[in-house]
């Protein structure tokens, strides 16, 4: 069988070398060499990366017999599993990774190791290599019911959302019978990302649910650190964001739930409860820099929620924001949009006011404090309003091409939209050739 060592010895007899010119070449101890070729004592990682370079092979050439040779057929050491995991990860050897893991997981001993070293690697920006490991460690105790199963889910969940929103539906469903294992502080995000998720998906039920949910949990978190008083030498878990701002950006993303229902008196009151925040505590450049914020939205989203409601004479207050905000631009020309579809406005300066930002998103990704898929959604939902304004209009050469503009957006974000819309301009075209 082959083995590294009989690659060494061949190469030792090839190259006419002894034990030390090779160690000396490798840049190993010739005593640590000579016990590695007789089987004295395993070779470690960084021995093995040694002796492949100086046999003129590219970085990882051996790690597949490696696993065969001293984890497969030896003994599952850590000490040289955890640097092999590294390294693989370090070359993107994923298949090495999962062989590795999926080893070792026969004994449950040690999935506090491989979670520790995923959490490692998605600490470091190594997401594919954390996720194979995520996903062996999930696999095996998924009938453990444990925290660490929930972690795993939940960090699948934020390594696999990606620009698909067929995808990302179903990553999301997979996620949610998880979030309630999660650490308590760890719920406040992942309901706050399962929330931000299903409002790029426009499932507006579901991000109501998980709004509250969060509002909810961080209102009780809230009220016990105030009551307690205590202050303790121990490391305390927190949240990524101060507390308070989960309860006002449930409060945020309620109102927006309401906005799409037409529900607008209740619109303005969650609008109201997030712009009064007089009743938090906390302090730092960070829960001011939150505060000033959603005060700033809740003046921005009043305007919006009149305008949704029919209100045409905050046009131009809501046009003057979003000029100001360039972040807010995007959405604030969306939702202009959508109230000049739906109560027949004529909105022509607006579109004028700001044809760069249109322009900006038919070709580019427009970049700020919003996550990707949302922006990607945001852009598609633009495009397919201002075909609607200007059908409506009778600007058929117009519509048509932010309509066939709005059918490439969709295109890889959502398979339905795309075929639906892909087919209605095609009949759209076919009837104006037809006309003509």
């Amino acid at each position: 069988m082959n083995t590294i060592l009989s690659e060494l010895e061949d190469y030792l007899k090839r190259e006419a070398l002894t034990i030390t010119q090779f160690a000396r070449h490798s840049q190993l101890h010739s005593g640590t060499l000579s016990n590695i070729v007789h089987g004295h004592r395993p070779i470690a990682m960084q021995q093995l990366d040694r002796i492949t370079r100086a046999m003129g092979r590219e970085e990882g050439f051996f790690y597949d017999l490696y696993i065969d040779n001293y984890i497969i057929e030896g003994s599952s050491d850590w000490r040289r599993i955890g640097p092999l995991l590294l390294r693989c990860a370090d070359l993107d050897k994923l298949d090495s990774i999962q062989r590795t893991a999926r080893h070792i997981m026969d004994n449950l001993m040690y999935a506090p190791l491989l979670f520790d070293t995923a959490e490692e690697l998605f600490t470091a920006g190594k997401m594919e290599a954390a996720a194979a490991i995520y996903e062996i460690v999930a696999e095996g105790e998924r009938f453990q019911h444990s925290e660490r199963l929930a972690l795993c889910q939940y960090r699948l969940f934020m390594i696999s959302i990606s620009d698909d929103q067929d995808k990302n539906l179903r990553i999301a469903n997979r996620f949610e019978p998880f979030v309630e294992r999660l650490d308590e502080v760890d719920q406040l995000d992942a309901l706050k990302e399962l929330a931000n998720t299903y409002r790029s998906l426009q499932r507006w039920d579901k991000v109501e649910e998980f709004a509250a949910k969060m509002g909810h949990k961080a209102r009780i978190q809230y009220d016990m650190k105030c009551s307690s008083g205590r202050r303790t030498s121990e490391r305390v878990k927190h949240p990524g964001r101060p507390l308070f701002f989960y309860i006002a950006y449930s409060n945020l993303l309620r109102a927006n739930v309401c906005d799409e229902y037409g529900d607008y008196e209740q619109a303005l009151a969650y609008i109201h409860a997030y712009a009064d925040l007089s009743w938090v505590k906390e302090q730092g450049d960070e829960v001011e820099h939150w505060k000033n914020l959603f005060i700033e939205w809740s003046k921005a989203n009043v305007c919006l929620t009149r305008l949704l409601s029919g209100d045409s004479t905050v046009i131009g207050q809501y046009a003057a924001y979003i000029d100001s905000q360039r972040e807010e631009r995007l959405t604030g020309l969306l939702y202009i949009l959508k109230a000049a579809n739906k109560y027949n406005l004529n909105v022509d300066d607006t579109l004028q006011q700001f044809n760069q930002e249109i322009e900006e998103s038919v070709n580019d990704l427009v970049q700020g404090r919003y996550s990707r898929k949302l922006v990607l959604d945001r852009q598609a939902n633009l495009l397919l309003e201002l075909a609607n304004y200007f059908l409506v209009k009778g600007e058929y050469d117009s519509g048509l091409e932010f309509l066939s503009k709005s059918v490439k957006k969709y295109q890889g974000i959502n398979d339905e939209k795309y075929k639906i819309l892909g087919a209605l301009t095609k009949i759209l075209k076919q009837s104006g050739s037809s006309a003509g």
